[in-house]
């Protein structure tokens, strides 16, 4: 897939305000600082679609941008350790929970996960309620040009060995790096597979 445009549309804290569910959409979440802007700047080729930033919790709101005047990318809040009240953080919880489970044209749902760590249960935990939810996910394992090759692969082994004690099919996974431009094809390539399923079924 050819990025011809990426623009910013809108933001939102209410799921019945974002766009007409009329293209496929993609939503990405992942604990706070996992690298989610830099991985959207990436898959876009724009260095200043989505903001980046050192400070956890930047992403606050349903962010959509329009690409190629085809489809919805979504830029979700993470979740984690974000320095932000016990109600600022439920309320955060309501809103992505009525966005994943309610949103009609939602395709995929990326999960990043920090590929310099081992098992984290905060990400397991979102990844079990996904499943509870029935909402198709992938994973993307961010920050792989921050480790050795072989941190990597040991650490996201280490993940999906994880999950196979509670999953008994795992989810497509990508490994990425912003730096090396890696994971970036693999999954335009799925999206753009998406696209056309989405075609034949509206």
């Amino acid at each position: 897939m050819v990025i011809k445009s990426a623009e910013y549309l809108i933001s939102n804290v209410d799921w019945q305000k974002c766009p007409v569910a009329d293209k496929p959409e993609y939503a990405f979440i992942g604990r706070s600082n996992v690298g989610k802007s830099s991985l959207i700047n990436l898959l876009t080729s724009r260095e200043k679609l989505a903001k980046t930033s050192g400070t956890p919790g930047k992403t606050q709101l349903i962010n959509h941008f329009l690409i190629n005047n085809q489809w919805y990318l979504v830029d979700l809040p993470g979740y984690g350790f974000a320095k932000v009240s016990q109600g600022q953080r439920k309320s955060w919880e309501r809103m992505i929970e009525d966005y994943l489970r309610k949103r009609p044209n939602l395709m995929n749902v990326f999960v990043l996960i920090d590929s310099r760590h081992t098992p984290q249960k905060l990400d397991i935990d979102f990844i079990n309620q996904l499943g509870e939810w029935n909402i198709p996910f992938q994973l993307v394992f961010t920050k792989a040009d921050k480790n050795t090759q072989l941190e990597t692969s040991r650490n996201t082994k280490a993940f999906l060995n994880k999950l196979r004690e509670t999953w008994q099919f795992l989810p497509a996974s990508y490994v990425t790096s912003t730096v090396k431009k890696t994971g970036r094809d693999q999954i335009l390539a799925f999206i753009e597979e998406m696209n056309a399923r989405f075609q034949g079924i509206a």
